[in-house]
C-alpha cells in the first residue's frame, strides 16, 4: 500500500516494467536471412558463447535485433571511466563543470557506444555470414545485419537511460539483471531434467545449489559491509552562538569496485578464447586452453584469475576514492580523524585503511569467482554454463540498489504527508 501511494512511484514502476518487457520481446525478433538451426547447432557447447549469451538474455543464441543488448554501452562506460581518470580535460569536465560537464561526458559515452556497437555488429555479421540462408549472401546481407544489430543496441541504450531518468533503479543494471534472470529457468529446467534421468547427480546438484545460496548470503554481507572511520567537527562560534563538537563517521565500503573487477578480469580471460575462436590461431588456442576452468591447467587459470581480480580491485578503488581529496575536504570542513593530524597524515591513514579493505574485498571476490566454477567442475553439473560469480554479484547488487531506491520514494512520501499535516 505504501509503495502504491508513494509520490510518482506507481508511474515509475509501470514505465520500468513496460520498458523491460519491450526489450525482452525485441530479443526474439530475429535478424533476417540467417538459418537459426544451423547457427544454434554450431554454437552449442561453447563456453564463450554461453557466457556472452547469459548477459544478452538468450539474445545472442536467438540472434535477435537486440542480440548485443546493453553490452556496448557498458563497455563504453568502462572506457570513459578509464579515460576520465587518465585525461585531465575529461577529469576537469566531471569535477568542475557540474551538470553541463556530466552531460558532455554522457554524450561522449553514447558516441563511444555507437562506435563499439558498430564494430561488434560488423564482426558478428561476418561471423554469421557462414550461416546465411543463401550460399552467397552478398554485401547487402552484411550491411543490413550490421545496421539491424547496431540500431537495436542503440535502442536498448535509450531504454536504459529512460529507465534511469524516469523509472526506478539504474537502467543498464536492470537490463542485465532481467537478462540473467530470463536465462535461469532454462538452466534450472535442464538441471532438474538431468537429475531425473540420472539419480547419481542429485547429490552434486544439491551441493551446487547450497554453494550458490551460501555465496549469495556472503555477497549481501560484503556488499553492505563498510568501515566507519570516526571524524570530529571542530567547535566553532558564529556570532554569539557556539556550536559544539560534532562526531560523525566516514564510511568506506569493503568492496569499492562492486562487480567491476570481476567483469574486467573476465574480459581479459575471454579475450584469448574469442580471438582463438574467430582466427583459429594455434598459439591463441594453446593460451586459451590454459586460461579456462576446464582446460589443461585449472590451477593456472585460478591463480591468473585471482591476480587479475586483485589488480583490478585496487585499480577501480583508486578511481572511486581519492585519499588526497578526502583529506582536503575534511580539512576544509574543519573536521578531523581522532588521533590523526589533518593533511598528509590523514591521507596516509585513509590510504592504509583503504588498501586493507580493498585487499579483503578482492580476496572475497576471488573466492566468489573461483568457488562456484570449481564446484561445477567437481560435481560435473554443467547446466549452469556461464552462470557464476559475476551473475550472482549483479543479481544481488542490483536487487539491493533497486530496493533502496524504492524505499527512498516511500520514505519521501511519508515526509510529504507529515509536512501536509
Amino acid at each position: 500500500m505504501q509503495m502504491a501511494r508513494a509520490a510518482g512511484l506507481r508511474g515509475r514502476l509501470l514505465l520500468t516494467i513496460g520498458m523491460l518487457v519491450l526489450v525482452r520481446l525485441g530479443i526474439w525478433i530475429p535478424v533476417p536471412g540467417i538459418d537459426l538451426e544451423r547457427f544454434q547447432a554450431n554454437i552449442d557447447g561453447s563456453p564463450l558463447i554461453g557466457f556472452l549469451d547469459l548477459f544478452s538474455g538468450g539474445g545472442l543464441r536467438a540472434l535477435g535485433i537486440f542480440a548485443l543488448g546493453i553490452i556496448p554501452y557498458i563497455n563504453a562506460s568502462i572506457i570513459m571511466q578509464l579515460l576520465t581518470a587518465a585525461l585531465p580535460t575529461l577529469e576537469d569536465l566531471q569535477k568542475n563543470e557540474g551538470e553541463a560537464g556530466r552531460r558532455k561526458i554522457s554524450q561522449y559515452t553514447r558516441f563511444v557506444a555507437l562506435g563499439w556497437a558498430l564494430l561488434q555488429s560488423i564482426g558478428i555479421s561476418i561471423w554469421v555470414g557462414a550461416f546465411a540462408e543463401t550460399p552467397d549472401p552478398g554485401f547487402l546481407f552484411y550491411v543490413q545485419t550490421a545496421v539491424a544489430l547496431t540500431t537495436g543496441s542503440m535502442f536498448v541504450m535509450w531504454v536504459s537511460e529512460l529507465i534511469t531518468e524516469r523509472g526506478v533503479g539504474n537502467g543498464a543494471s536492470l537490463l542485465i539483471f532481467v537478462n540473467i534472470v530470463a536465462v535461469l529457468p532454462n538452466s534450472l529446467g535442464q538441471t532438474f531434467a538431468q537429475a531425473r534421468e540420472d539419480n547419481t547427480i542429485v547429490g552434486p546438484v544439491l551441493i551446487l545449489m547450497l554453494i550458490f545460496l551460501i555465496t549469495i548470503v556472503g555477497i549481501v554481507f560484503v556488499q553492505e559491509g563498510t568501515r566507519r572511520i570516526p571524524i570530529i567537527s571542530a567547535r566553532r562560534q558564529v556570532g554569539r552562538k557556539l556550536y559544539r563538537e560534532k562526531s560523525s563517521y566516514l564510511p568506506l565500503r569493503l568492496n569499492q569496485g562492486g562487480v567491476m573487477p570481476i567483469i574486467f578480469a573476465s574480459a581479459v580471460l575471454i579475450l584469448p578464447a574469442s580471438l582463438a575462436q574467430f582466427t583459429q590461431n594455434n598459439w591463441l588456442i594453446t593460451i586459451s586452453s590454459y586460461l579456462s576452468p576446464s582446460g589443461r591447467a585449472p590451477f593456472v587459470y585460478a591463480a591468473f584469475y585471482l591476480t587479475l581480480i586483485l589488480f583490478f580491485s585496487y585499480f577501480y578503488a583508486s578511481l572511486i576514492v581519492n585519499p588526497v581529496d578526502m583529506a582536503q575536504n575534511l580539512k576544509k570542513m574543519g573536521a578531523s580523524i581522532p588521533g590523526i593530524r589533518p593533511g598528509r597524515a590523514t591521507t596516509e591513514y585513509v590510504e592504509r585503511v583503504l588498501n586493507r579493505l580493498t585487499f579483503l574485498g578482492a580476496i572475497f571476490l576471488g573466492m566468489v569467482a573461483i568457488v562456484p566454477t570449481a564446484v561445477e567442475s567437481a560435481t560435473g553439473v554443467r547446466t549452469f554454463q556461464g552462470f557464476g560469480a559475476t551473475s550472482l554479484l549483479i543479481l544481488v547488487g542490483v536487487a539491493i540498489d533497486t530496493a533502496k531506491q524504492i524505499q527512498t520514494y516511500v520514505i519521501s512520501q511519508r515526509y510529504e504527508g507529515m509536512v501536509k499535516q
